[in-house]
């Protein structure tokens, strides 16, 4: 029997057929970010016991996942304290709490991982790491991606704010030293304004990122309804429940800031626990 000879393909039709399969990803990729402009969830009224729950389910997720958990979260106290390091330069000791509440922003994206483990885990599928990185292969990876972007974004203002509000007030030279810095800060007029007025712009930002983040990303990996469905879903959940929300917010901030004692190292039990309990309050916030 005489076997075909295998040829080397022309070249052109290789770059061709290359070029095809990217243009298809690039049209299902802007087809993701945009979604449907027509499928607009319906969100429920949530109360503090749905909060409650959430937080329930996402110790539970924790406690059944812990293994895969603490591998994928170890990364994140690492990084902050990789930050916490890096801002202990005498030039960069004023960014150093901006850094360290401003991480907590990046926090969402952080998660996608986890939101998948739960969606696995609630489904009875396997939940381990292998779905914590399937999500990358998941078509709505596009859109989440452009959340992240966002998200980035709005630290990186946030630390060029606090950096301006620093140079208003205390600088523009920097410390000569962190005692200094300290001491500066808690006993003197500028001090105390660059304080308050710090604290007042960051709340700004941490409240108009909570709103656009708290259920935007799990609905954008699960149902595929694209950025501007995802995050005008959150809001509108906002808006519906404002009481609500803001507390989910404030556990947010407190289980972070108890995750940073001590050097970072709660956020190992912190982090993946808010992460599930965020897969389970998108579940009760908006309806199936």
């Amino acid at each position: 029997m005489v076997k075909p000879i295998k040829t080397i393909g022309n070249p052109l039709s290789w770059v061709l057929h290359v070029l095809g399969d990217a243009s298809h990803y690039t049209q299902d990729a802007a087809h993701e970010i945009g979604g449907d402009p027509q499928a607009y969830p319906t969100v429920n009224q949530i109360s503090i016991e749905d909060l409650r729950i959430a937080l329930r389910k996402g110790a539970e997720d924790f406690g059944a996942l812990r293994t895969d958990v603490l591998f994928i979260v170890i990364l994140y106290p690492i990084v902050g304290l990789c930050l916490a390091a890096f801002a202990f330069q005498r030039e960069l000791l004023p960014l150093l709490f901006p850094l360290m509440s401003g991480f907590a922003l990046l926090g969402p994206i952080a998660a996608v991982g986890l939101y998948e483990m739960s969606r696995c885990r609630e489904k009875g599928e396997p939940a381990g790491f292998r779905a914590a990185l399937g999500v990358m292969g998941s078509p709505a990876i596009a859109a989440v991606l452009t959340i992240g972007l966002g998200l980035v974004l709005m630290f990186i203002a946030w630390m060029l704010t606090a950096y301006l509000i620093f140079t208003l007030t205390l600088g523009p030279e920097a410390p000569a030293s962190a005692r200094t810095f300290f001491m500066d800060v808690f006993t003197t007029g500028p001090g105390w304004t660059m304080l308050i007025v710090g604290c007042a712009v960051g709340f700004v930002f941490a409240a108009a990122t909570l709103a656009m983040t708290v259920v935007s990303i799990p609905l954008a990996l699960h149902r595929h309804v694209g950025v501007p469905v995802a995050i005008a879903t959150s809001l509108e959940l906002t808006r519906k429940n404002p009481v609500t929300v803001a507390v989910w917010g404030l556990i947010v901030a407190t289980f972070l800031a108890i995750g940073t004692i001590p050097l970072f190292l709660g956020l190992i039990f912190a982090f993946p626990i808010l992460g599930h309990a965020t897969w389970h309050l998108y579940r009760r916030a908006v309806a199936q």
